[in-house]
């Protein structure tokens, strides 16, 4: 298939400026954040996967806590803490099948950890350490993703190339509200409505750009208002609702599948913690409005709704806790082993074919190490 015969593609004769191309009426989002949990929507919720979300959103509560006290500790130069935003990270993670791509954003250790990514090599960046930490083609997980917004041009690319290849795969972008003041955010998404690729964009809304609030940087009625001017459909909604938040990926992914194309969901959310350990977030922002958002918080929701339902006693509650307590103690014990380093990794996955450059600095360490290890003795 060629670019030309996809559908959305180019024609030399387009209907004129003045005239819109898409009817935006089906694009706009709702006014209000989508929700199922406290609704008469809950009903219909499968109770497997409500287990499944809770048990993935209390493990990911303690990784957070577990990774925050190893960079106190020393063991972490940096943790961007997703507490709080635990229902966005999970549902994304488990909205995808084993086939399609996840790219993440720097914040997003916990949905790469719930996508089946290592507890300790999703923090190998953060540490400082070798590369990426983990093999992304192995998990279908891009590279934690620091400069803002980059991995969205890339999921697009993926996606549209997975397209012309026939494979049945849709690409999953995680991005911060942030980032969708970036130049990258814009062209995915432009991209990605003329290709009709098969990728979904999710915006994690949690207020705050580092410390610039969301009104500092659009005027938009929404963030998924932004879909519409690229001719993709907008969703808004609640990000502290697992249940939702499951509900309108899954809408999304099997729209992508099915040839719709790209979808922009925005999930209204909040970030308890600091930006990172680095930040004071007491500068920018009161207690008053953190405490707030603690009563909304994405574990307690759905504790709430399954406590109601019958569907978690005291029994299942224990062992999920257990579970993250195992999980927390075991990425405790082996980030505090000192990892081993060898000096020639440098070279190692620059270039499919090392440059003559790159062997002939390769070759100028090994022989200063060699030396050095001689003088030693």
């Amino acid at each position: 298939m060629t670019v030309m015969e996809q559908r959305g593609a180019y024609r030399p004769t387009p209907p004129p400026a003045w005239q819109p191309r898409t009817d935006p009426a089906p694009l706009l989002p709702d006014a209000e954040p989508y929700r199922v949990l406290g609704t008469e929507a809950a009903a219909q919720a499968d109770p497997e996967l409500l287990r499944r979300l809770y048990a993935q959103l209390v493990r990911g509560r303690r990784y957070n806590v577990q990774a925050t006290a190893l960079t106190k500790q020393g063991r972490l130069a940096v943790y961007p803490s997703s507490t709080g935003q635990e229902a966005c990270e999970v549902a994304a993670a488990l909205v995808l099948q084993e086939r399609d791509w996840l790219f993440p954003s720097y914040r997003d250790t916990l949905a790469v950890v719930a996508r089946g990514v290592d507890p300790v090599e999703a923090l190998t960046l953060l540490r400082g350490d070798w590369h990426t930490g983990y093999d992304p083609h192995e998990h279908r997980v891009a590279p934690l993703c620091t400069p803002l917004a980059t991995q969205l041009p890339h999921a697009v690319g993926l996606a549209h190339a997975a397209r012309l290849k026939g494979d049945d795969v849709v690409a999953l972008a995680l991005v911060g509200d942030g980032g969708t003041s970036e130049g990258d955010f814009h062209e995915a998404l432009n991209f990605a409505a003329v290709w009709q690729a098969p990728v979904v964009f999710l915006v994690q809304n949690n207020g705050f750009a580092i410390s610039v609030p969301l009104a500092k940087q659009t005027a938009a009625p929404s963030l998924a208002h932004k879909a519409v001017g690229y001719g993709m459909p907008g969703r808004l909604v609640d990000g502290n609702d697992a249940a939702a938040v499951h509900e309108v990926l899954a809408d999304a992914v099997r729209r992508a599948r099915e040839g719709g194309g790209p979808t922009l969901v925005e999930a209204v959310t909040y970030r308890i913690d600091a930006h990172t350990n680095a930040d004071d977030a007491t500068r920018y922002r009161a207690d008053a409005e953190v405490e707030t958002w603690r009563e909304h918080d994405p574990i307690e929701l759905l504790e709430r709704e399954m406590n109601a339902r019958g569907l978690l006693d005291e029994d299942t509650r224990r062992t999920v806790r257990e579970a993250a307590e195992e999980m927390a103690a075991d990425l405790r014990a082996r980030m505090n082993q000192d990892a081993v380093l060898d000096p020639m990794d440098l070279f190692s996955h620059v270039y499919a074919e090392p440059t003559p450059q790159l062997r002939e600095q390769q070759a100028l360490l090994r022989a200063e190490l060699e030396a050095e290890q001689e003088g030693a003795h």
